[in-house]
């Protein structure tokens, strides 16, 4: 039970730390402080939404190891991979290699995190 909680606590610790870097870096981009690259419209926004959705919501019921954990984990590692497809697809000739670099940070602490909580799971009575 003691593994469990620990698990438990490290993912969501590591969510609230990704999410709080992403919400860090889409707010400078929406409140005016423009890198010197290209930016994509929509993603300052997207990356500071989910960011607020990890730190404060998926982080939380992480912690409590609440039924909701396991899909909201599951739901920002999707959202997540789906952004970086339409990145590497679409927009594959203007988008900025931070901006592919921090996706890539975003989805492998995102696969930690569903790791971390599927061995919790197997760690349940």
């Amino acid at each position: 039970m003691r593994t469990r909680i620990t698990l438990h606590r490290l993912a969501a610790g590591l969510a609230f730390v990704i999410g709080a870097m992403a919400v860090f870096a889409g707010g400078q981009v929406l409140l005016g402080q423009v890198p010197d690259y290209y930016v994509i419209d929509w993603l300052p926004i997207y990356n500071f939404t989910l960011g607020v959705v990890s730190a404060l919501f998926a982080s939380v019921v992480i912690w409590k190891a609440g039924r909701l954990a396991w899909p909201a984990a599951t739901v920002i590692f999707g959202l997540h991979a789906v952004v970086m497809l339409v990145l590497l697809t679409a927009y594959r000739q203007v988008v900025a290699v931070d901006s592919l670099r921090a996706m890539t940070i975003r989805l492998v602490a995102w696969a930690v995190i569903l790791i971390l909580l599927l061995a919790a799971r197997r760690k349940s009575p």
